[in-house]
């Protein structure tokens, strides 16, 4: 694949946070064979904006938004402040050429403003969520959610919610493994939430899982091992029973299906890294058969193991 190109739009009163995320993220991403998967400009239609005390030049004016791949909004300090008509022009044309639009926190409204949330499932801070609602009653707003992705476009809540987007496209792009690697270097844990395209996995957080945090590092460190739901109570230090009504709550999945989960993310890294077996990778990663690894991996990526590896490692 050829090195993609991604646009970040820099606004009047950019917050500094939203619009650094992307530039660092992307920025950084390296391919197995050592070359960068994105290059990224910082684009906009004045010479320079004010990002807080900062003042920002855009490396180029908003023309290059008809060559970007991935265009990112992110958000502004005053979220509902007038976007200029050039860059709204150029949003809506972008959209029509089926040119991937993501948001970052309540850049969202810039989005919505161009009329490209109507009709959509989008998130924004958890503080402006209601604000958007209001001032847009076509969009459907989710408030709970860390980011939402409807194919095209795509929303986040707060900034660290944006490295969670940002990730999950380079994942889309490029595979769990370098998605995992650019976490590693973001220092950033590598999220899945839900309704996302065909090789994502499909756990959806209902809030921030501050709660579960060590246990859910400790699944991490340990899916290669035949768990239970007794052990992975013990290590959250909970009953069994609390152990699962506290998953419910925070992740919307069970101990289980989230243990399954980073098992199968696992395996893809796996199978895009090494040339493994099947039947090895099912028991590196913890799975009891590799009949059970190979149903419950087509169930939840969309294609069998061996699909995926000819997609995300076609010269194995």
């Amino acid at each position: 694949m050829e090195m993609q190109l991604v646009a970040v739009l820099a606004l009047e009163d950019v917050i500094a946070a939203d619009l650094a995320t992307p530039v660092e993220l992307f920025g950084r991403v390296r391919l197995p064979d050592g070359r960068a998967g994105y290059r990224v400009v910082v684009a906009g239609s004045e010479s320079s904006v004010g990002a807080g005390p900062l003042r920002i030049m855009p490396g180029a004016g908003v023309d290059i938004l008809e060559r970007a791949d991935l265009i990112v909004v992110p958000g502004r300090n005053d979220p509902t402040a007038p976007t200029s008509p050039e860059v709204l022009t150029a949003l809506r044309a972008a959209a029509d050429r089926g040119t991937r639009l993501m948001s970052i926190c309540v850049g969202a409204f810039s989005l919505a403003e161009a009329g490209l949330l109507d009709g959509m499932l989008a998130t924004t801070h958890w503080l402006a969520t209601d604000r958007l609602a209001r001032e847009y009653p076509s969009v459907r707003v989710d408030p709970d959610v860390l980011y939402t992705d409807n194919g095209s476009i795509l929303t986040s809540a707060g900034a660290s919610a944006g490295i969670d987007m940002c990730l999950h496209v380079v994942e889309n792009d490029y595979g769990v493994a370098v998605a995992a690697d650019a976490a590693r270097i973001a220092v950033a844990p590598l999220h899945r939430t839900g309704g996302q395209a065909q090789y994502i996995l499909r756990n959806r957080p209902t809030q921030h899982t501050a709660n579960l945090e060590r246990v859910l590092a400790w699944i991490e460190e340990n899916a290669h091992r035949r768990l239970t739901l007794t052990d992975i109570g013990a290590a959250a230090g909970m009953s069994v029973r609390t152990v699962a009504r506290r998953f419910t709550e925070e992740t919307g999945q069970s101990p289980i299906q989230w243990l399954t989960g980073v098992r199968i993310r696992h395996a893809q890294e796996l199978l895009e890294t090494t040339d493994y077996t099947v039947d090895r990778i099912a028991d590196k990663v913890g799975f009891p058969t590799a009949s059970n690894f190979r149903t419950l991996f087509a169930q939840t990526v969309g294609v069998p193991p061996g699909a995926y590896r000819r997609t995300f490692r076609p010269a194995s």
